[in-house]
């Protein structure tokens, strides 16, 4: 077995064996709760530059298949484990995860104590990290504390599709969508088009005439990476001056509350994985829900706050830590548009929140009306 170091930017260290590709990677650790869907988060552009912990103590255990990723590559840039699976074991795997890990180049980690680690993330924060295999360098402490912070990174750039490109509705066609890839995820686009939607999926940097080109009945601004203080939410205040419906998740959630005049901030350790409790308020009703940010939006929870378009109020909030999870817009008492911080899609995850793609439905079937 190769030997493996891990070296939090705190200094402190954990020794393992190397999983996945061999070498070095440095990135924002993090850890996810999920016990599974490893496939679909490891694909997610939204974990970007972060070196995923994985809490459930044995991973790889349904290898890897074509059908599940929600991306065309893996994004993590480390990958950190308690133990591999010897063995993949489902009838649609066709490789393992160590293989998969391999093949795109994701250092990993295993054979370290990840519940000792996760408390320490916990209890410190998420921070920066280094996964070394191979040959171990004496400064690897000093390579970390040099690498960049996830704080100011400017990522959905990076992860975002370069050119447009339409998924169409299934059956007869409701409604027309311009979505902003920010980070999205396959499943986004999948669960519009069974509910009628087509969807224009626009580049990150789209402008407000290439979403007019769309001539959309609703917008939609996806999950992503990195510091949402580094976006520019022009646009997005663009299309809330036109009265377009507009429904954002996680980043575009963090979007719709700066475009607000809200601010964001750095959570200790944000919230990943799939079973994160949150309370829809306006129904009263608690849902299961997919989770993967480490940035929220600071909105006072029990007033409404004016703006030029109407009311804003938080609409759901997590009941682990009181974090803000979606925001509402109204005017005269009637809905313009709304976000959540999660992930409706549910890709891993439970289907608690899919009834928002519901709701986004009826928003843009009233403002047509």
């Amino acid at each position: 077995m190769t030997e493996a170091l891990l070296v939090l930017e705190d200094g402190r260290s954990f020794r393992g064996e190397a999983y996945g590709a061999v070498g070095e990677t440095f990135g924002e650790a993090v850890f996810s709760t999920g016990m599974t869907g490893y496939q679909e988060t490891l694909t997610d552009p939204s974990y970007h530059r972060q070196v995923v912990v994985m809490t459930a103590p044995q991973i790889g255990n349904t290898g890897v298949n074509d059908e599940d990723p929600e991306s065309s590559r893996i994004w993590v840039s480390g990958y950190v484990v308690r133990e591999p699976s010897r063995i993949s074991s489902n009838w649609r795997s066709v490789r393992t995860l160590d293989e998969e890990l391999t093949a795109q180049g994701v250092v990993g980690i295993s054979g370290i104590d990840t519940r000792a680690l996760t408390r320490h993330l916990r209890e410190r924060g998420a921070m920066r990290v280094g996964i070394f295999s191979g040959d171990i360098p004496g400064d690897a402490l000093d390579r970390v504390l040099a690498s960049a912070q996830m704080e100011g990174a400017d990522l959905c750039g990076e992860v975002s599709t370069d050119e447009a490109y339409v998924v169409p509705a299934v059956g007869e066609k409701r409604f027309t969508v311009a979505a902003l890839d920010l980070g999205i995820k396959a499943n986004t686009p999948r669960m519009m088009a069974q509910r009628g939607i087509e969807t224009h999926v626009l580049p990150a940097s789209a402008s407000a005439e290439d979403i007019a080109a769309v001539n959309p009945d609703g917008v939609f601004y996806s999950n992503g990476p990195g510091d949402p203080a580094t976006y520019d939410v022009t646009v997005l205040q663009g299309v809330l001056d036109r009265g377009i419906p507009y429904f954002g998740i996680c980043f575009g959630n963090q979007l719709f509350g700066r475009a607000l005049g809200f601010g964001t901030f750095k959570l200790k350790y944000g919230h990943r994985g799939i079973n994160q409790p949150v309370m829809d308020r306006t129904t009263g009703k608690v849902e299961v829900t997919a989770h993967n940010h480490g940035f929220a939006v600071d909105a006072p929870l029990d007033t409404a706050v004016s703006t030029p378009w109407g009311e804003a109020t938080v609409s759901h909030v997590c009941l682990n830590d009181d974090v803000v999870e979606g925001l509402e817009l109204r005017r005269d008492g009637v809905l313009k548009a709304f976000s959540v911080q999660y992930h409706p899609e549910a890709a891993a995850g439970p289907h608690d929140a899919s009834y928002l793609f519901e709701r986004f439905c009826d928003l843009m079937e009233s403002a047509r009306a």
